[in-house]
């Protein structure tokens, strides 16, 4: 078996690594599934954001780092036009919304689907669903209607729904499937910034963060994600830290509720009131990033102007409308999204607040990593604690066990703890320094899943201490 680079224009060749041991067992697995072997692998890792959460889709810069926990799809073409495609984990769960109630559902594991007819169901997040959209990003890039078939078999151990990742490495990993299949060839930025596109097929508008450092991550540095256009940057983590991932054992799945996209609109509506009271053409803004952009002013100056614009009661449709000269009509047809058009208010002051403060917060991050002061993990960590503060009082995207997770960890050592991800659940990332890990690691283990019998998945998917990881990869079979 070669292990080589994904089929990217701008990627060197890897040295030879041997045959990892979960790739010969996926193997023998797609042998007792489909009755052949694989002709090659792709693997893509899950992230964990350690600062910078929900301002990437309002065009802002971001600091995450792959992680180790990955999708793996194992593929072989066939000759059909059929799309079979099957996971190892005949338990794997989606959320479905019903109503207002949020049902846990176990459905089959297996999916197929005709290569040239790709349906996505917005209403029901499965798991197969992310597979189609990086599928489909794909073929609609390169315009093609007569796609061959595959097997694929899907394994990976990103905990579902606990904010690193899981959903987008599995369109990452399909999209670069397709790619491969079709032997043709992408940049990293381009596959990207596709898969980041195709997702918004199951309904979740996003950012592309988590695209992004799905393919332009590398081992042992954290990247700054920049857009428009598309780079990231090297940020060396300091050394005598450690980065501790915690779940809090709470699932959110974003596309499953609407909590995700109303966050997006009202982003969106303080865009727009913010560049309507400059002055500025308004109906072309979509993102916080542009309105400070086209004023050309500094963050700092964009929160003064937010407190000076938007009040802090929430907006009603209706207000909003009358701010933008706007039919109620018209704001739910050319605004907003499907499932934010019966929302009743809009907390605009919050939301921006929160963006352009944390957008302010990772410049100063990398800035104290690249000067690197005595005090460094002490001030990074007071920037992670500033941040989930923001995030749980102004965007209101934490949740109890979050809030109470982040407490003990800071308690037993961390300079600084944060939820990461889109929150409302999913995991904590915290900053300890290196000579507390072991006692941080036990202490908080013992506070937060013994005492509390949170041992829902394993212990080192529950609290683990990580580092930058590489990016996706495609594993030919010899």
């Amino acid at each position: 078996m070669r292990n080589l680079s994904s089929p990217t224009r701008d990627q060197p060749m890897l040295p030879e690594l041997g045959t990892p041991r979960k790739l010969l067992k996926l193997k023998g697995m797609f042998n007792s599934k489909f009755g052949s072997v694989p002709k090659f692998y792709v693997r893509a890792p899950g992230r964990v954001n350690i600062i910078g959460e929900h301002i990437d889709y309002c065009g802002y810069s971001v600091l995450p780092m792959a992680v180790e926990q990955d999708m793996l799809i194992a593929v072989e073409p066939v000759k059909t036009h059929i799309l079979q495609l099957a996971n190892t984990n005949p338990l794997y769960p989606y959320w479905v919304k019903k109503k207002m109630k949020i049902t846990l559902s176990l459905p089959r594991r297996d999916f197929s689907t005709s290569a040239n007819n790709i349906q996505i169901d917005k209403t029901k997040p499965l798991w197969h669903n992310y597979f189609l959209c990086g599928f489909k990003g794909i073929q609609e890039h390169f315009g093609l209607s007569d796609l061959t078939g595959m097997n694929c078999l899907v394994d990976g151990n990103i905990p579902p729904s606990s904010g690193l990742s899981s959903s987008s490495a599995l369109v990452c990993c399909a999209g670069l499937v397709t790619l491969t299949v079709l032997g043709m060839n992408l940049s990293k930025v381009e596959l990207a910034e596709i898969c980041a596109k195709s997702e918004h097929y199951t309904g979740t508008e996003g950012g592309g963060m988590d695209q992004s450092i799905s393919f332009l991550a590398e081992e042992g540095t954290a990247k700054l994600i920049e857009f428009s256009p598309l780079r990231a940057t090297d940020v060396k983590l300091p050394s005598g830290a450690v980065f501790v991932i915690a779940n809090s054992c709470v699932e959110m799945n974003k596309a499953a509720t609407s909590h995700f996209n109303i966050r997006v609109m009202e982003c969106r509506l303080a865009a727009k009131l913010l560049a309507k009271h400059k002055c500025l053409p308004w109906e072309e803004v979509l993102r916080l990033e542009e309105v400070q952009a086209k004023l050309g002013v500094s963050l700092e100056e964009m929160l003064l102007i937010t407190e000076d614009t938007l009040h802090s009661e929430p907006y009603s449709p209706e207000e909003i409308c009358r701010c933008l000269g706007i039919s109620l009509q018209e704001l739910k047809t050319q605004i907003l999204s499907p499932n934010t058009q019966d929302v009743l208010t809009f907390k605009l002051y919050q939301r921006a607040k929160h963006v352009y403060s944390e957008a302010a917060r990772v410049l100063q991050f990398k800035k104290i990593c690249e000067e690197a002061p005595d005090n460094t993990v002490q001030l990074l960590g007071e920037l992670m604690n500033q941040s989930h503060v923001s995030c749980r009082d102004m965007y209101e995207c934490s949740c109890p066990e979050l809030d109470q997770l982040v407490d003990i960890c800071r308690k037993f050592g961390a300079q600084g703890s944060r939820l990461t991800g889109a929150g409302w659940g999913g995991c904590t990332v915290s900053i300890v320094p290196a000579d507390k890990l072991s006692s941080f690691l036990a202490n908080v283990h013992e506070a937060y899943y013994q005492r509390s019998n949170r041992s829902l998945v394993p212990e080192k998917q529950s609290l683990f201490a990580t580092k930058p990881g590489g990016g996706a990869l495609v594993f030919l079979e010899a």
